[in-house]
């Protein structure tokens, strides 16, 4: 199988190209390694990742760079990972997210169309849930109040790929990611944020009070997961309306209290966080709970990492030579 991966340099772009090639895929990689976080941590995930498949650095918004390289290349299936993350930064930076998460995305989904890709899997967000109040959340709520233009931009990922599975026969599965974390994961994010502040003896910001929950989920069963659907494309004939298209949330069931959290990483570390206890953070959510029974039902997905396994192995990772950013 020849698959294409964009967002190939990311946390879980890097990890799955390198869990497919390893199995036996043609893999090839695309990033435009822009510099919303530290480029050191996406190279080094490059060199650490990259063995066994071809890295090209592109942007998915340079629609004549994706026609070309989806012309030479042919390839069997599309993963886009491609994106501008971050729901806060969507508040200082909006027109990032419609360039790569709108206007990317629809040329990832035309180069589909144009040269034949039988089956694109794409990256959507737990974000989408939005102001939804009932738990855990589902595929089948109804998602249409975000609280962010990121989660309304992958919401849109989500309606348009839907229209163009209905027009041009292609499969389409998004993806609901649920607070991704691990080694080699997103300074961005409070896993990495914390560890870096509690080792340095520098306070961490507690949104809301510590009144939130988040359905921490670990890489290695994001990634596992994703190849399972990888494996098995929707058939129209099994999806509502006919349209071979569907939505899966991937988490860990299993929503875990703000203060936990921190309490796991100050263990791990060894060393107690100084807090600041801050109001609501605007475009943040109460809480993350991921029903996770479709994707049990569909591919026997059962996350297999908790919390305590997972935040040790990061801690350690971060404390690592590996980690360029230490």
């Amino acid at each position: 199988m020849k698959i294409l991966i964009t967002g190939a340099a990311g946390f879980i772009g890097s990890k799955l190209a390198y869990e497919l090639t390893k199995r036996g895929d043609e893999v090839v990689g695309i990033d435009n390694l822009n510099d919303y976080y530290d480029v050191r941590l996406k190279e080094a995930r490059l060199k650490f990742f990259g063995n066994g498949w071809r890295f090209i650095r592109m942007d998915i918004a340079d629609k004549e760079a994706i026609d070309r390289l989806f012309d030479e290349e042919r390839f069997d299936q599309v993963m886009n990972l491609a994106a501008q993350a971050g729901v806060r930064y969507s508040i200082v930076n909006p027109y990032a997210y419609l360039e790569s998460n709108i206007h990317g995305f629809l040329n990832i989904l035309e180069a589909c169309r144009h040269h034949q890709v039988g089956y694109l899997v794409y990256a959507s967000s737990s974000s989408v849930y939005g102001m939804n109040t009932k738990v855990p959340f589902s595929e089948d709520d109804i998602v249409t109040s975000p609280v962010s233009l990121y989660a309304a931009s992958k919401k849109s990922d989500e309606l348009m790929a839907h229209a163009y599975s209905k027009l041009y026969g292609f499969a389409t599965t998004g993806l609901r990611y649920f607070t991704v974390y691990g080694p080699w994961g997103r300074p961005d994010m409070a896993p990495f944020k914390f560890t870096k502040l509690i080792l340095d003896g520098q306070p961490i910001q507690v949104f809301n009070h510590g009144n939130l929950s988040r359905d921490f989920t670990y890489i290695d069963d994001i990634v596992e997961g994703t190849v399972k659907v990888i494996d098995k494309q929707p058939v129209a004939s099994e999806c509502p309306h006919q349209v071979p298209a569907q939505i899966y949330n991937i988490g860990c069931s299993h929503p875990i209290p703000l203060m936990d959290f921190i309490h796991e990483i100050e263990c791990a570390c060894g060393k107690e966080a100084k807090k600041e206890f801050m109001p609501m953070q605007q475009g943040d959510v109460y809480q993350t709970y991921a029903d996770t029974s479709k994707m049990e039902k569909a591919f026997g997905y059962r996350p297999q990492i908790e919390l305590h396994e997972g935040i040790q192995r990061l801690v350690e990772w971060y404390m690592s030579p590996l980690n360029p950013l230490s």
